[in-house]
C-alpha cells in the first residue's frame, strides 16, 4: 500500500465530496435499500454494517429508520420461509431451534422472531404448507 501523506489524501477526499464523487448519506441509503431487500437483514444487523464501513452514527441512523417496522417483520418473515424449505426434514423441535437462530444471527428484535415463530408453529408440525403464511 503507497504511503500518502495525510493532507493530500484530505484535500483529495474533500474535492470528491464537492463533486458529489464520495456521499456517505447516498451509500448509507443505497446500502440499506439492497442489503434489506436481497439479504433480509434487521435494522440492527444493517446497521452494524455501516458502522464498520465508517459511516457516522447520524448517517446510519438516518438510513437504518428508512425501514418501518412493517418491512423489517416482512424481511424476517421471508427468511423464515426460505429457512423453513430446508429444515423439513428435522424434528419440530429442531427447526424452531434453527430459525430461532438463523432470525437471530441477522439480528431481528425478539419481538420478531417470536411473532414470526408464532406464525410459523403450525408449519413446524407438518399442518400446512411453508410456501405462505
Amino acid at each position: 500500500m503507497k504511503q500518502i501523506p495525510d493532507e493530500v489524501s484530505a484535500e483529495v477526499l474533500d474535492r470528491y465530496a464537492e463533486l458529489g464523487l464520495v456521499n456517505d448519506q447516498d451509500f448509507a441509503h443505497s446500502w440499506v435499500e439492497s442489503r434489506q431487500l436481497r439479504r433480509t437483514l434487521s435494522k440492527r444487523a444493517l446497521s452494524q454494517e455501516l458502522t464498520r464501513k465508517g459511516i457516522d452514527p447520524e448517517t446510519v441512523s438516518e438510513a437504518v429508520d428508512e425501514v418501518d417496522d412493517e418491512a423489517e417483520l416482512a424481511a424476517a418473515r421471508e427468511l423464515a420461509s426460505r429457512k423453513l424449505r430446508g429444515l423439513a426434514r428435522y424434528e419440530p423441535h429442531v427447526q424452531h431451534r434453527r430459525l430461532t437462530g438463523a432470525l437471530a444471527r441477522r439480528g431481528f428484535p425478539s419481538s420478531v422472531v417470536r411473532q414470526v415463530l408464532g406464525e410459523v408453529q403450525p408449519q413446524l408440525h407438518g399442518a400446512e404448507p411453508v410456501e405462505d403464511f
